[in-house]
């Protein structure tokens, strides 16, 4: 059983290290000391949900809950319940992780989650970690918190950084409504049914004093006493104290407004299908979950946040809590924390994810941007035009193109889908041989492209899916959904009826190749980007050129977005007269002119030419 190493880990490898002469504590030491010193621009992340990566102890796959599926969340042939896997499973493929180039893990939610939801017969389990009940404990089909600190601990004894993925603007579905249910508990807003109204504008008065929710003063929020200006809010007798800290259980630190819309004011103030959405304006919210989340840091250490659903929370508590944060790394002696808010997009749209930058204080956010770029530049007739603004449109964030390196970068994720699923709809009746290549380019651009890439477990196995939610979040370990094991899966034969921790997978391969190559070249982490070329309405040739921060030595990236070979000239700095080819293949080892590359690139080829110093 893969448990009875798995406690074992953390220990086993500092012992390994320290046959070096050192101390198992100074081993660790010196490990936290180097990543730390790390800028978030130099790692690249592997993401995954625990419950599907790998099942290291069977005894928690309930959760110590007894019964049956709606009582337990557990049925491992249903993909909207879990699965087993854990914490356990985790620290035991750490070896793999490492192996794929990762230099940082970000995890899925685990804090302890309300196990089952939904209306009769439309039931979903909370495997996912969405549904947060208790933000101070682990959700126990995970695992103890042993488990967690020694996950942690394995993890920094190899030199990899561990980000938790949190969520401050909602619970898990606790609080009803006694009415609305005639219109599907709509979004009431503001205006309709305002604060000082009981149900309305016409209502009776509730609230005296309370001016609004625009004012921060605790002074004017102790006198917002009554939650049922919109909606009566209603929470049955057994899950009256269902939510830790205490305070979470008072339903006056909630919206109360029905459901959002997803548009305009609902966007903030809506509950998301029902889930509890905090009143993130309160004065105690804003305490509350500093403290509730400094408390993490002081626990284990973590390297940093992904926070969930940042766009959905009213600035002003992002320009409390992001400070609050980083100093709290700052005393624990973590000073690179790095914070990275979900401001979710249909489409490439870097000025609102850069305005979050502004507005919010966010120090980086998901760039959604350069995934809508990539699958654009990658789809039948895509060109280019959105990756070939990818430069100018990086001096929008609040730091310019500096702080563009710290983007995390990404091609698909639990929520969208995966990379190989869109690029497959965006190509109607490609060949799973172009779909390979497609995906393997479409990785190339975002190992050697600015920000921090971002790997979403499973990807590198082939994994394609067939749409997003549920639809893309597969088990690594055998999986016993059998909608998962019919789907064929890219560049192998194996199926999601068996484990997928293949380090020969091509995709596995060529990830590694390159996050190796990018971890020892500073230009791919930190260097600034010049565009050299790019097929805007329809595919071929996209270069551009990263230069080294120390010396400014040049490195040309081409890519071939196209289904046919190419032979090109590119421009590069006159002073680049010798190059050698670090990547891929095509390119030359001396410039044809000062000024001017040739490059011969095959079907969906690439190459990283780098100029001698």
């Amino acid at each position: 059983m893969i448990r009875a190493t798995t406690l074992a880990l953390a220990a086993s490898s500092l012992a390994l290290l320290s046959s070096a002469g050192h101390s198992r504590d100074a081993v660790l030491s010196d490990a936290l000391t180097a990543l730390r010193a790390r800028a978030p621009e130099q790692e690249v992340i592997y993401f995954l949900l625990p419950d599907r990566f790998e099942n290291g102890d069977p005894d928690n796959d309930r959760g110590g809950y007894a019964g049956d599926r709606l009582a337990t969340g557990f049925d491992p042939a249903d993909k909207g319940f879990y699965h087993g896997g854990d914490l356990a499973g985790l620290t035991s493929r750490l070896d793999y992780i490492q192996g794929l180039g990762a230099t940082a893990i970000w995890v899925g939610p685990v804090f302890r989650n309300k196990p089952v939801q939904g209306a009769p017969g439309q039931e979903s389990a909370g495997y996912h970690g969405y549904w947060i009940t208790d933000f101070t404990s682990l959700d126990p089909h995970l695992g103890t918190e042993a488990e967690f600190a020694a996950f942690v601990k394995a993890a920094h004894a190899r030199g990899m950084k561990v980000y938790m993925d949190i969520i401050v603007n909602h619970t898990a579905d606790v609080i009803t409504y006694t009415d609305g249910a005639e219109s599907g508990y709509a979004y009431r807003s503001k205006a309709q049914y305002p604060f000082s109204t009981r149900g309305g504008v016409q209502g009776a008065p509730i609230n005296p004093g309370f001016v609004g929710d625009h004012d921060p003063a605790p002074a004017n929020w102790a006198k917002l006493t009554d939650p049922g200006f919109a909606y009566a809010p209603r929470v049955s007798e057994g899950e009256r104290a269902a939510k830790t800290p205490k305070w979470l259980n008072d339903p006056i630190y909630y919206h109360n407004r029905g459901d959002t819309d997803w548009t305009g004011e609902s966007a903030q103030y809506g509950d998301f299908i029902g889930l509890d959405d905090l009143a993130t304006e309160h004065p105690r919210v804003v305490e509350g979950m500093i403290e509730i989340y400094g408390a993490w840091i002081d626990r284990y250490g973590i390297d940093g946040f992904r926070i969930d659903t940042a766009r959905h929370v009213n600035p002003e508590f992002w320009q409390a809590f992001v400070p609050a944060m980083e100093e709290r790394a700052r005393q624990g002696g973590i000073p690179n924390f790095h914070i990275f808010g979900e401001v979710a997009t249909e489409r490439y749209d870097p000025a609102l994810l850069a305005s979050w930058t502004h507005a919010a204080g966010f120090p980086a956010v998901l760039d959604f941007g350069l995934m809508y770029a990539v699958i654009h530049a990658l789809s039948a007739g895509g060109g280019q035009a959105e990756l070939a603004r990818l430069p100018m449109d990086d001096t929008l964030y609040a730091g310019g193109t500096e702080a563009a390196n710290r983007l995390p970068t990404f091609l698909g994720n639990h929520d969208a889908g995966r990379i190989a699923m869109l690029l497959e709809k965006a190509n109607p009746g490609i060949s799973r041989e172009e779909l390979l290549a497609r995906v393997t380019l479409a990785h190339a651009l975002l190992l050697s492209l600015r920000g921090v890439p971002t790997i979403y477990a499973g990807d590198e196995q082939g994994f394609v899916g067939t749409g997003g939610d549920k639809e893309a979040r597969q088990d690594m370990f055998a999986s016993q959904v059998a909608a998962f094991n019919t789907q064929d899966l890219l560049g192998t034969d194996a199926t999601s009826a068996e484990a997928n921790f293949d380090t020969t997978h091509p995709l596995y391969r060529f990830i590694s190749q390159m996050a190796q190559l990018r971890a020892h070249t500073p230009a791919l982490q930190s260097g600034a980007t010049r565009l050299r070329a790019a097929s805007e309405t329809a595919p071929g040739l996209f270069a551009v050129s990263r230069f080294d921060p120390r010396d400014g030595h040049e490195i040309v990236m081409v890519f071939n977005t196209s289904g046919q070979a190419l032979e090109a000239v590119v421009a590069v700095d006159p002073n680049s007269a010798q190059f050698r080819e670090i990547a891929g293949h095509g390119c030359v080892t001396k410039s044809i002119a000062a000024g001017s590359l040739a490059i011969t690139l095959a079907p969906f080829g690439f190459a990283l030419c780098e100029a001698r110093r």
